[in-house]
């Protein structure tokens, strides 16, 4: 059917619902011939109420967790410095929808991470970042222990539907080169059993350069987190991408 000019009219594309509603709205404006401001207010009440059923609904934010050490709570810098802020920010600049709770405890061992881990991973939570080992190497902690820690918390994880990033630490040369041999080879060891990725190295690019670190020579400063963010972002963007495409 066309109109006069020729043209076809044009089909609506608001809802079923919607435009019953407003014509029941529009029929009781014209039976009832409300003053002014009051048909204004319906009007209001009708332009409020197609808008919220017909727009979009906002994307839900990807729930994740940075699990680990000091490395992670961000030692001695301000909180919005803090590896996971950091790393939030950044993914949203590129228009990645991800909330990431940092989760991280000051001089916490894999020991202390499995025994906090269920009550510090809230249900709903898509992906972990899991990074510890550090102070067990710092102790002298056989290597073996943290490894069953870990392999620990990756089942568990696993186990509850949540997907982990494993990152990786490389154990101090003051240790010895057999104690490193054995410390360094298990987290690739890990995420081959477990299928899950890897970054090798959480400090990879910081760790020698003093001004990227605290004055402790061990922790990073606010710029020193900046460089580790940027360098692990591919790794973390690759990972979220694997958590929509199993989702």
């Amino acid at each position: 059917m066309r109109d006069r000019q020729g043209q076809a009219p044009q089909k609506s594309d608001r809802s079923p619902r919607v435009s019953a509603k407003v014509e029941e709205l529009l029929q009781q404006l014209r039976i009832s011939e409300m003053p002014f401001k009051a048909a204004h207010g319906i009007f209001i009440a009708m332009a409020l109420m197609v808008f919220q059923v017909v727009r979009p609904a906002a994307a839900e934010p990807v729930a994740l967790v940075g699990f680990g050490d000091s490395l992670m709570a961000g030692y001695q810098l301000p909180a919005e410095d803090a590896f996971p802020v950091q790393l939030e920010k950044a993914l949203r600049e590129k228009g990645v929808e991800v909330a990431i709770v940092n989760a991280g405890v000051s001089g916490d061992t894999t020991s202390g991470g499995l025994a906090r881990l269920d009550w510090s991973v809230p249900d709903g939570t898509k992906g972990v970042i899991l990074e510890l080992g550090a102070n067990d190497a710092l102790r002298g902690i056989p290597p073996e222990q943290t490894e069953q820690n870990l392999d620990r918390m990756v089942s568990g994880l696993k186990e509850r539907g949540i997907a982990v990033l494993l990152v990786g630490m490389l154990a101090p040369p003051n240790m010895g080169g057999e104690y490193g041999e054995r410390f360094n080879a298990m987290y690739e060891r890990l995420a081959e059993k477990h299928q899950v990725p890897l970054y090798p190295f959480f400090l990879d690019g910081v760790v020698t350069h003093a001004d990227l670190q605290l004055e402790d020579g061990m922790h990073p400063n606010s710029k020193g987190v900046a460089v580790m963010v940027e360098r692990m972002l591919p790794t973390v963007e690759r990972f979220l991408k694997s958590l929509g495409e199993s989702g």
